[in-house]
């Protein structure tokens, strides 16, 4: 229970972090914006909301995101950091990306015998693509793959506004 208090208290500081002045060091929050989707393993509707932190590198952004999940008898609440590596396409809008991330997961699940959580800690790896649109904000797709005990697939898509 001390990890998910700290982790949230964690998550909860990162808009103020990022909507602070920056004094020219580190990256600075660029964009927010939900994301909705499904998991699979266990098989939930997702939805949830993430920060995109500008290139942090050339072409390197962070995004760290909150989920909650339903279904499958089971309620899961993660909290991830991912980082994601833009690729350039010529003569297109599109931006695909690879990346990865780490993340805690809190599971609660309801079963005939009773009800139970776990808290786990996982990674994964991720595979998207990001377009603007013309009102300037961002579309986006993505999938992940689970690595370790946390959803083993998700399929996300989600608006990332500009800040």
């Amino acid at each position: 229970m001390k990890k998910i208090v700290l982790a949230c208290l964690v998550i909860a500081s990162l808009p103020a972090a990022a909507l602070a002045q920056s004094s020219g060091t580190g990256p600075v929050a660029t964009a927010w914006g939900p994301r909705v989707g499904f998991s699979s393993g266990p098989d939930q509707f997702v939805v949830g909301a993430q920060l995109d932190f500008g290139e942090v590198a050339p072409d390197f952004t962070i995004t760290p995101n909150v989920e909650l999940g339903v279904g499958d008898n089971t309620t899961s609440f993660a909290m991830n950091g991912d980082m994601h590596y833009h690729f350039r396409i010529q003569n297109s809008l599109w931006r695909p990306y690879v990346g990865g991330g780490v993340g805690i997961t809190h599971f609660s699940v309801d079963t005939p015998r009773g009800d139970f959580s776990d808290t786990d800690v996982g990674a994964a790896a991720i595979v998207g693509a990001i377009v603007p649109t013309q009102t300037g904000s961002r579309f986006f797709v993505e999938g992940k793959i689970g690595l370790g005990d946390i959803a083993d697939f998700k399929m996300l898509v989600g608006w990332n506004f500009r800040l």
